[in-house]
């Protein structure tokens, strides 16, 4: 795989980065005694893998002007993340409780978001013809315009000025179903995605927010087949005229161990990954880093094969690594999608 020149210009993401709270280990929420404090978001967490990599990123959002507003601030640039972007104001830092999941059991979330800065933000806030100088790409997800009205607003203004400046679009579908309805998300997002030119799905996101089903696979019992996701990329190109489609392809055996790969449709042609058998220390996160890796590989000039494999390495490798971030470096995903994942120690 070849080191590619970057191409120029800074990357934004836009969405909200909040205090995630997590029992020690296994342990259920109704037998914590106490929580592990870190910091993640669908976007800040795209960002955190790009800065990672190397590249110009900067990650939008609104934060409160109180310490713990600054600690998320102070994470983000702790990975080379520019904060110079993101606004300040509103009362509080949304919240998510994570309980992981084992063996049988799955992961459990719960929000505790409502009333947060971003989401309460004006589109006065952002100021994106500042925002979107010297900017290249552009990454948000379905995450953001499921905060509210004026978010899923203030995202359809920027979606439209980035394409007029030229700026290269990706969104991840990303549906959450405690933040909105199936019928919402497909009305606000068919808005929204004809101004995208990379789309980024998991296996569930299109038939959940456009009723775009795959054949010959049942997601719950970890049957996922890949010539019925052809279909749906085909059929998610054709509706909304993205250049490409992307869909990460897990195969859950339990919470601990999946399956994990993904295709890419450029339009012509299908790009399937190589398959990871990998063992969960935390799951959450690993579409995110598989959007970092496409971005990247894109923005890198890799062909659109490599440009996956080192997507789906990344990824593969954040299921490993505690926490929303990826810390995760090129040589070591390079490293794995040339076909060395034996785990042995480096020594």
């Amino acid at each position: 795989m070849g080191m590619g020149k970057v191409k120029k210009g800074k990357i934004i993401t836009f969405g909200e980065i909040l205090l995630r709270l997590a029992p020690e280990g296994y342990y259920r929420f109704i037998q914590a005694t106490r929580f592990g404090a870190t910091y993640g978001g669908g976007e800040a967490n795209v960002a955190v893998s790009l800065a990672q990599f190397g590249l110009d990123v900067a990650f939008v959002t609104k934060l409160p002007n109180h310490e713990l507003g600054q600690a998320a601030v102070n994470k983000l640039r702790e990975f080379g993340v520019d904060t110079s972007k993101i606004v300040r104001g509103g009362r509080r830092i949304g919240i998510y409780f994570l309980e992981k999941g084992a063996s049988q059991r799955p992961s459990k979330v719960i929000y505790d978001r409502a009333g947060s800065a971003i989401a309460e933000a004006q589109a006065a806030d952002f100021d994106w013809d500042r925002i979107f100088e010297g900017a290249c790409w552009f990454h948000v997800t379905g995450i953001t315009p499921a905060l509210g009205d004026t978010l899923a607003g203030i995202c359809f203004e920027a979606l439209t000025l980035a394409r007029a400046k030229g700026l290269t679009i990706s969104w991840d579908l990303n549906y959450r179903k405690n933040l909105w309805s199936r019928e919402k998300a497909g009305a606000v997002l068919g808005k929204l995605m004809p101004l995208v030119d990379l789309c980024i799905a998991n296996e569930e996101d299109a038939a959940d927010v456009f009723g775009i089903h795959a054949k010959n696979t049942s997601v719950s019992s970890g049957r996922i087949s890949a010539e019925g996701y052809q279909e749906v990329a085909k059929t998610l190109k054709d509706r909304f005229g993205f250049k490409q489609v992307a869909i990460t392809l897990r195969e859950s055996l339990s919470a601990n161990d999946n399956h994990w790969a993904a295709m890419l449709y450029d339009g012509e042609e299908y790009f399937l990954s190589r398959k990871y058998a990998i063992h969960i220390v935390d799951r959450v996160g690993g579409g995110d880093s598989f959007g970092a890796g496409l971005i990247y590989g894109s923005l890198m000039d890799f062909p659109p094969q490599e440009t996956l494999e080192f997507a789906v390495a990344a990824s593969g490798l954040k299921h490993s690594i505690e926490g929303d971030f990826n810390h995760v470096t090129v040589e070591e995903a390079l490293k794995l999608a040339g076909g060395d994942g034996s785990g042995r120690v480096q020594r």
